[in-house]
């Protein structure tokens, strides 16, 4: 059915819901994927350390590789027809994962899945960016930052109850119909906005960002195995660098680059990429030793490790909307900058977790880490968008949602590497040893690396505090605000 001709210039409430699923379905894949880790691991899968953190970081890697260009694509091809496509290949790496009889298939089907949700996050950001106006933009970015949070709490809990009751290929078979329905209201309610045709293709520089991240990700993810001074790892490394660097060159030397180096003059654009980048650093090195702690040092089963994550989101959920009006009276930096603040120190405070630590204390430094994300994200994403032109809305948020995306698997490499170093043996092997000597190695051992990530994340919150000081920049060509449209957000 076509939509009205009136609900095409402004966000509704429908459209507004149905974009806002579309981010919880796709973020809920990324969280549900830890609880299935013990699962995983004794299945008859057997898949080794190293295969079962690229089952978690494979759907991560498509995601961040692919971000920028898919984002470029929804701006020019249209949004709509990029969050359909991604739908659809979401749904079939999901029906891959769960046909898998291997470790390698698994993780193939996890990558689709990721190229899938590479599509889908920029478009939904830029439909709401485009459809809400300059007034209502912020407020569109926090709803779209509380679906990310809703999408953990559903991974969580959703995963949890597969894990406990369920074969782990339930998790996957749960998502091809549920994309589908989201099809059928994408095509509803959601407008079919034009795409930008005059922009012409950066085919390019698309191969040689998307193979840099790529290659790049693979050396940060194989560094825990093999040690960051391994002759593979240095490899990837030093030819990821190489071939972001040809980017960058081509990207110059481009009439039509498909991202301008340039952009990131802007010291405030760079501060909030190096934001939204810090913020996922320590929510994920975090989601990757969470439920095992819960699990294996707390003795908690499946079920109970979702509900017990549960803390952990409801910053997520419920502060964006209180930041918007925060934002509005004191602006973006402050929040920014204690937001981070308070990840690196819950962080902190979570890693002197053990056995013998009461889960109400526990659940005090999640919640501190979710109001921390809760009150920095809106801010985030709407520095990276506001510093581009309206045109380029996709790809505004095609480079945010990438640079959480690739912190995000930083964090996870950083903490594997920490935990690998400091604790010897599977984690697996840890199950139903609740108590034991090992079960309190390797507490130490997770704990260890997320002292070093809280670290981090504090440096970068100091880095992004003052990176973000002054007036807002202004991009050369920024068109005038556009007039101020209702909005229902």
């Amino acid at each position: 059915m076509p939509t009205p001709a009136r609900n095409r210039d402004h966000l509704t409430r429908p459209t507004l819901v149905v974009i806002c699923l579309c981010v919880l379905v796709a973020q809920s894949m990324v969280a549900a994927i830890n609880l299935m880790i013990p699962q995983l691991a004794a299945s008859t899968l057997a898949p080794t350390s190293g295969q079962l953190l690229w089952a978690v970081d494979a759907y991560v890697i498509a995601f961040a590789g692919l971000l920028i260009p898919a984002g470029a694509c929804g701006d020019r091809y249209g949004r709509r027809r990029a969050l359909l496509a991604g739908l659809a290949l979401f749904a079939l790496g999901a029906a891959v994962s769960a046909l898998a009889g291997d470790p390698a298939v698994l993780i193939a089907g996890r990558a689709a899945s990721g190229a899938g949700a590479a599509l889908i996050m920029p478009a939904t950001m830029a439909i709401l960016v485009q459809l809400a106006g300059p007034e209502g933009r912020v407020q569109a970015l926090a709803s779209w930052t509380l679906a990310l949070g809703l999408g953990g709490l559903a991974g969580n809990l959703g995963g949890g109850l597969v894990a406990q009751y369920l074969p782990w290929q339930a998790l996957f078979w749960l998502m091809p119909p549920i994309a589908a329905v989201l099809v059928l209201a994408v095509l509803r309610t959601v407008p079919a906005l034009p795409g930008q045709p005059a922009a012409a293709p950066d085919p390019i520089g698309a191969v040689l960002l998307t193979a840099g991240v790529t290659v790049l990700l693979h050396g940060v993810i194989e560094s825990p195995a093999h040690g960051w001074t391994s002759a593979g790892v240095l490899s990837a490394l030093a030819l990821g660098a190489l071939l972001l660097a040809g980017f960058t060159r081509h990207a110059l030397r481009s009439a039509h680059p498909l991202v301008d180096p340039r952009l990131f003059a802007a010291r405030r654009l760079r501060a909030a990429v190096l934001g939204s980048a810090t913020s996922f650093f320590g929510l994920f090195a975090l989601f990757y030793v969470n439920s095992q702690y819960l699990q294996y040092v707390k003795g908690y089963s499946a079920v109970l490790t979702g509900v017990a994550i549960v803390p952990l989101t409801v910053g997520m959920a419920l502060v964006p909307r209180i930041a918007v009006r925060l934002q509005a009276r004191s602006g973006p930096r402050p929040l920014i900058g204690g937001g981070l603040a308070l990840i690196g120190a819950g962080l902190l405070a979570a890693s002197t977790a053990d056995a013998a630590t009461p889960y109400p204390l526990y659940a005090v430094w999640l919640l501190v880490i979710s109001v921390g994300m809760g009150l920095s994200a809106p801010a985030l994403a709407f520095g990276v968008v506001s510093e581009l032109p309206p045109g380029q809305a996709g790809l505004g948020s095609g480079l945010n949602t990438a640079a959480r995306e690739l912190g995000a698997a930083t964090g996870v490499a950083v903490v594997g590497t920490v935990l690998t170093g400091r604790f010897a043996g599977r984690p697996a092997d840890l199950i139903g040893a609740a108590g034991g000597s090992r079960v309190a190695e390797y507490a130490a051992a997770s704990g260890a690396g997320l002292r070093v990530v809280g670290v981090l994340v504090l440096v970068a919150a100091a880095t992004v505090w003052f990176g973000l000081r002054g007036g807002p920049a202004e991009l050369p060509g920024t068109p005038a605000p556009e007039p101020a449209r209702k909005t229902l957000v």
